[in-house]
């Protein structure tokens, strides 16, 4: 590449452009790429090895020379040195297939290395050709042209790739959106617009369908669910067609990348308003009571009251209970509360009616005073048992003597060993076999505890025992008969209950009419609900 040269001793180095994906784009990528196969072919020897047992110094020769023609830019070494790997191995592969393997019956050929290609020197030529003549090579190449005969629907993308493809497209159709089954049918067409292959061709009929009645609204695409998924089927976890590789779905589709500590937050703020809840359940029944017994209350003091009167009507001749009768009546104290007295207003109420004249307002006063910090301290009091009852800690307790199996004592042994001192959690991977898709979660030594002691347990702990049931059914060959739903995505505090509908019936779509599905939910109460979906 002597354009390339001249450069360099000019000190001039083109900038690579990249598309907002990452992907090398327009004419000073395509040179570098260009250059760097040159490089890979002629630097490195020609070698029965892998990449990675290539010595570094020549790793590092070809980097410099690629880094004093362009500027990479965020590509950096590494995307450099990845695509000499490729074009290194794509090299060995070719003179595999036209000059070695179509004569193998000609030594002559085979005893001098190609005219195209004579900087290869003589003996790495004797050493290559050796290696690819023997019978472990032999097994190697029938197994990969196996895998590359799967293979139904090649592109004919040039080294400009999809990234290359994309850019020219969006130059010469402004305005129009390039999905990736725009871009996976004109990767497949030739220099005039033709589909060569049946296989494919009718493939892009279907995508052609597709894509009409989604403009017609007849057909709905959401994310990952597009019209090249829906034409050509799912795609391994993880890979995504159309886009060239190094892009996986979640960067393409701009998926949220489930984080642990938004995880853990989200699990805390759970617990915290189910413990809010309780504790206004736990007020609401108290208030409950008090009132009750404040009525009880009244309803004893006025007996009593009667009682006395009766009494004193007995002993003292021509007694008019009128004269006590206003004084007794007011507001008696709660026999139950550690404020009420025998002592004070009860026997001065006995004096004559002139004296409770004269101190009457005084000790009306007086009693409101005392009523009031009656109430302020009760408030205090109340204050201090939710501080109590929001800082409490739930503890694992005593195993020692628990009667459970000895694996339950074993897990509460290794809470309180391990998992407090140190704030550990444990980790558990649910498949997407179980749930539909694949998520990791979490236990809090708290869940543990309120397993082991027989309390109430949250959807975190259901969710994990649903994975078990999950591998005993798979254990027995029942997972078609029985399915789950994950209790996260349809409880009180996972979103509006239309996007809890819309969920539920995301994962019973996806079965196949024979099963029996179980779903544990949180309808914003304390306790659990089961639902149980039979198709049949």
């Amino acid at each position: 590449m002597p354009r390339v040269v001249k450069r360099k001793l000019q000190k001039l180095r083109p900038i690579v452009e990249y598309n907002k994906r990452g992907k090398g784009i327009g004419q000073a990528h395509s040179e570098m790429q260009s250059y760097i196969g040159v490089l890979a072919r002629s630097r490195v020897p020609l070698v029965d090895k892998k990449w990675s047992q290539i010595p570094k110094d020549v790793k590092e020769q070809i980097w410099e020379a690629v880094d004093m023609a362009f500027v990479v830019g965020q590509g950096g070494k590494k995307s450099v040195l990845t695509s000499a790997a490729k074009k290194w191995k794509d090299f060995k592969s070719t003179l595999t297939r036209h000059y070695i393997l179509p004569y193998t019956n000609d030594k002559e050929k085979l005893s001098h290395p190609p005219e195209t290609y004579k900087f290869i020197e003589k003996a790495q030529w004797d050493a290559f050709v050796a290696s690819r003549l023997s019978k472990d090579f032999e097994s190697v190449h029938s197994q990969h042209a196996q895998i590359r005969e799967k293979l139904e629907y090649n592109h004919r993308l040039s080294r400009k790739g999809y990234a290359g493809l994309e850019d020219q497209l969006e130059e010469t159709m402004p305005g129009v959106e390039i999905d990736l089954s725009t871009l996976w049918k004109r990767a497949r067409q030739d220099k005039h617009g033709n589909i060569p292959d049946p296989k494919v061709a009718e493939k892009a009929k279907l995508i052609d369908e597709l894509q009409k009645q989604v403009s017609e609204g007849k057909v709905r695409v959401d994310g990952s669910k597009d019209v090249l998924t829906m034409a050509l089927g799912p795609e391994h976890p993880g890979r995504l067609r159309g886009v060239g590789a190094g892009i996986s779905p979640r960067q393409y589709f701009n998926l949220p990348k489930p984080q642990r500590v938004s995880f853990d937050d989200r699990l805390k703020e759970s617990l915290r308003v189910l413990l809010q809840e309780e504790t206004n359940k736990m007020e609401a029944k108290a208030k409950e009571e008090a009132l009750r017994m404040e009525a009880r209350t009244k309803q004893l003091v006025e007996a009593e009251r009667e009682h006395f009167l009766s009494q004193l009507s007995q002993l003292i001749p021509n007694f008019d209970p009128g004269m006590l009768k206003q004084r007794i009546s007011q507001s008696p104290k709660n026999p139950m509360s550690d404020k009420a007295s025998c002592s004070g207003g009860e026997v001065k109420s006995l004096h004559y009616e002139d004296d409770n004249a004269k101190n009457g307002e005084h000790q009306q006063e007086e009693e409101k005073e005392e009523e009031k910090r009656d109430e302020e301290k009760e408030e205090e009091k109340e204050k201090k048992d939710e501080e109590k009852h929001d800082d409490k800690v739930i503890e694992v307790g005593d195993y020692s003597n628990m009667e459970a199996p000895s694996s339950l004592k074993s897990l509460c042994r290794y809470v309180e060993m391990t998992l407090l001192p140190e704030d550990k959690l444990l980790q558990f991977t649910i498949d997407k076999e179980v749930f539909g898709g694949d998520r990791d979660t979490f236990l809090l030594h708290e869940d543990i505890a309120q397993f082991a002691g027989m309390e109430e347990i949250g959807a975190t702990v259901v969710a994990v025992y649903m994975r078990y049931l999950h591998d005993v059914l798979k254990q027995a060959n029942m997972c078609s008969m029985v399915g789950f739903i994950d209790p996260a995505t349809v409880s009180a505090n996972s979103g509006t209950i239309v996007e809890r509908s819309r969920l539920v019936a995301a994962r019973l779509q996806k079965t196949d009419g024979e099963q029996i599905f179980m779903m544990p939910y949180n309808p914003g109460l304390v306790s659990l609900g089961f639902c149980f979906y039979d198709f049949q």
